[in-house]
């Protein structure tokens, strides 16, 4: 049984505590997709979580998907979050950057007019905000065969820009409906090449972006994001042996990387959820609160039941730059604004008070 401020050793880090600052979309870099000041300052106020995900963060132009997200693929972007790895590290953080591309997720207004790829020619559900107010997904590219080592490719030069910007190492991003989890969910895949048509050729494009990235950064430099059965944004996975088939196929191909952990979205109590992280034998990352905030009592019992090594927490970190000491301590919490999540200056994003 762990404690949740009880330090934490990975292949390559030693965390300050059990406490992850999940992934949070923003809407705060410039239109260059560059984080700036702001971002600087962010980041580090929450150096005292026990490891920094950054917000989704494309590896490319036509990976993004929503408006002002932070990219890592030119040197604009790469010398911004240089300057956001040394605040972070000058507090003693650590911080790793999501490697996100939303793939269908995205609309041309957002991407100075290019258009999405996706696995198939499905348009994503909904609609995607954009800077004249929202508009309908539009249907995607399905991507050649032979384009998709030049997607891999991608990720694995925004890894690199991460390393060199100083950042800790990077999150592959499959979960969540993007382009990685698009590919996984057969409500999204409809191929009949080798990337389709199966739980393991679904699982395909997932497993060569996650061992090109390791290869090209170190394994020990490298997470993973997975929400098996999340059934967003159109990315539908209903059927329980297919989900259990398809995640299998991914955890049993990356296990032997020795990856720097597997972060999951979802209930951590579920059968499928802890034979993953058994088959995975690496530090696991537990992430329940999607619908709902998690607390410290929440996080605790994570730990107390062995059904994590860490937990990610979103919107309390939000408001609460200082959440570790404050729940360590007992002290009174900041309500987040969900009226400031998205978009705008620094209100609701560096101007919650901490303890001192």
């Amino acid at each position: 049984m762990a404690d949740l401020f009880e330090d934490l050793q990975t292949p390559a880090w030693r965390l300050r505590n059990r406490l992850v600052m999940a992934p949070l979309t923003r809407n705060r870099a410039d239109a260059g997709g560059v984080p700036g000041d702001l971002a600087v300052e962010y980041y580090g106020q929450r150096a005292t979580a026990g490891l920094i995900v950054t917000e989704g963060t494309q590896p490319s132009a036509v990976g993004q998907g929503y408006p002002n997200t932070p990219g890592l693929h030119s040197a604009e972007q790469v010398a911004g979050w240089s300057r956001v790895a040394e605040a972070v590290h000058d507090r003693g953080g650590r911080i790793v950057a999501q490697l996100m591309h939303a793939g269908r997720v995205s609309h041309p207004d957002n991407t100075g007019g290019l258009g999405s790829i996706a696995p198939s020619a499905l348009a994503a559900p909904g609609e995607m905000f954009t800077p004249t107010g929202p508009k309908p997904h539009p249907v995607p590219r399905a991507l050649e065969t032979d384009e998709i080592a030049g997607v891999v490719e991608e990720f694995v030069q925004a890894a690199r820009n991460a390393v060199e910007a100083g950042l800790d190492g990077v999150e592959v991003h499959a979960a969540n409906g993007y382009l990685i989890h698009q590919f996984l969910a057969p409500g999204s895949n409809e191929r009949t090449d080798q990337y389709g048509g199966s739980p393991e050729g679904r699982a395909r494009f997932a497993i060569e972006v996650t061992r090109a990235v390791a290869e090209a950064i170190g394994p020990d430099r490298v997470g993973i994001r997975i929400s098996p059965a999340h059934n967003i944004q159109g990315a539908t996975e209903e059927d329980p042996a297919d989900v259990e088939a398809t995640y299998g196929a991914l955890v049993e191909a990356i296990a032997p990387l020795g990856l720097a952990y597997l972060s999951v979205l979802a209930d951590p109590r579920q059968d499928l959820v802890q034979r993953l992280r058994k088959d995975f034998g690496g530090v696991f990352v537990v992430n329940d609160g999607f619908g709902s905030i998690t607390t410290r009592e929440d996080a605790q019992a994570i730990l107390d039941d062995d059904l994590g090594d860490a937990v990610a927490v979103g919107r309390l970190f939000l408001a609460n730059p200082d959440l570790p000491r404050r729940w360590e301590t007992g002290a009174e919490l900041n309500e987040p604004n969900p009226a400031t999540f998205y978009g705008g200056g620094a209100e609701g994003y560096t101007d919650y008070p901490t303890l001192d």
